[in-house]
This record gives C-alpha cells, structure tokens and sequence, in this order.
C-alpha cells in the first residue's frame, strides 16, 4: 500500500458516529446549498449525450470529505422530484445510516451475501424521493463482495427502480473497492479538500481510475476559503476532460 505524506494524518471518527452534515436540507437556500445545486447541474451537462444512471464519489485518502459531498449531493438531487438512491459502498467506514438515521442491520453487505431481499434493503429516508441502502454489518472481505457478479444485477435492477444511484465509496489509494466499482457506474468523481489533498496522492488516484477505465466525471474541491466572512465556503466543482492514450 502506498504511503503518501500528509500533515494531517489522522483520521476523522465523527462521521462514523453522528453522520455528515446535510447542509443542503439545513441551509437550503444558503452559499453552499447553493454550491452544490451548482455541481448537481456541472454533473447533468457533463454528459448530455447519455443521461447519467449511476454515479460513484470517492477520494484519495480517507476523511477528506466524499460521505459530504455524496449525501449533500443526494439530497439536492432528490429536490428536483428525481427519484434517488443513496447507497453505502464503503462497507469499511459506513456512515450513511448515521446521516439518515436509518437502520443498518440488514443491507448492502447482507445482501451480497444472501441474507438479506432486494426489498428489504431499500430504505426510505425523511427527504423525499431519496432513498439509501446502507452498508450492512461490515464483513471480513469488502473487496470480494463488492467484485462478485451480485452486485452488477443488483445495480441493473436498481436502475429500473431509481432515477440516479449515487455511490459512496471508500478512498481509492487506500483499498482496490473503489476500483473494482468504478468500472461499473456511469460516471465517477473524485472529491479534493483544499489544503489537505496530497497532490501526488491525487494523481495516483487518478490513475488507478483510468486504469480500470472508470469514466471520470471531474473533480468536487472542497473547504475551500474565499474570504474570512464566509469561512468555509463549500464546494467548487471543476470539470476535467481526461484523455487516454490509445
């Protein structure tokens, strides 16, 4: 495992316990309410050709702020009378069941693992038209459950069901689960905290996308600063064309 030099190393429990700020339901008509209506719409014209049915959101390293981005995300897309589903892909530091307080005795992981229906995992939320399926009970191997031919039918039928499905999944540099799903999903985005992103950890994981050939989205770079009054501002999203070399 690559080990990249960041000054801020350790990690972030809070969101395991107590969830993720949903700003965008708390403030909606504030500045970052308003950022991340901006990135739902860079998100719908980056692909105008093909309408986007699932989309993955992960980052480097861990605690860097994509359980935000991808719950804050859900549920300003939910606003637009789409109908969405939320689902906890990283069954290593789940956090969506605290976000939504919902319950996580039965779902991603049971699933994959024939414990559990395709109904009984789909949860509804206090939002309406968002939906989640939480991570489950967090099993000993992730990577072979998240890498076996269950999930891809379940992804099919969900597609049927749901407007968008919006992946949150572990750090890409960290273990190969966002890999082995990104390959899966329509789109992928990579969030990117200002100041705390190692660069060089960010062009690797990059290119442990493209070496799946994941379709990347762009880029979500948060906490970022503008001015002392509004502190920590919210989201910017860039959009990056990636080319590949034939």
């Amino acid at each position: 495992m690559l080990n990249f030099k960041n000054k801020h190393k350790k990690l972030d429990n809070y969101s395991l316990h107590h969830g993720v700020g949903l700003v965008a339901s708390d403030d909606p008509n504030g500045i970052i309410s308003e950022q991340f209506k901006t990135i739902r719409t860079n998100i719908q014209f980056s692909s105008v050709d093909k309408p986007l049915k699932s989309i993955l959101f992960t980052s480097s390293e861990p605690s860097e702020g994509k359980s935000t981005v991808s719950s804050n995300i859900a549920v300003t897309w939910a606003q637009q009378n789409e109908k969405v589903l939320l689902i906890d892909a990283d069954l290593r530091r789940p956090t969506v069941h605290q976000t939504f307080n919902v319950d996580n005795k039965k779902g991603l992981s049971n699933y994959l693992l024939g414990n559990a229906t395709f109904e009984e995992i789909i949860q509804p939320t206090d939002f309406h038209n968002l939906y989640v399926i939480t991570s489950g009970p967090i099993p000993p191997n992730p990577s072979e459950l998240l890498g076996s031919n269950k999930i891809k039918q379940l992804f099919t039928r969900l597609s049927e069901s749901f407007g968008l499905l919006i992946l949150d999944a572990p750090p890409i540099n960290t273990v190969t689960d966002a890999q082995v799903l990104a390959n899966l999903v329509d789109g992928v985005i990579l969030v990117v905290p200002q100041g705390i992103a190692n660069k060089a950890a960010v062009a690797h994981a990059k290119q442990a996308l493209l070496m799946v050939h994941a379709h990347i989205l762009g880029a979500v770079m948060n906490r970022v600063i503008r001015d002392q009054h509004y502190g920590y501002y919210g989201s910017y999203y860039g959009l990056e064309k990636y080319q590949r070399k034939s």
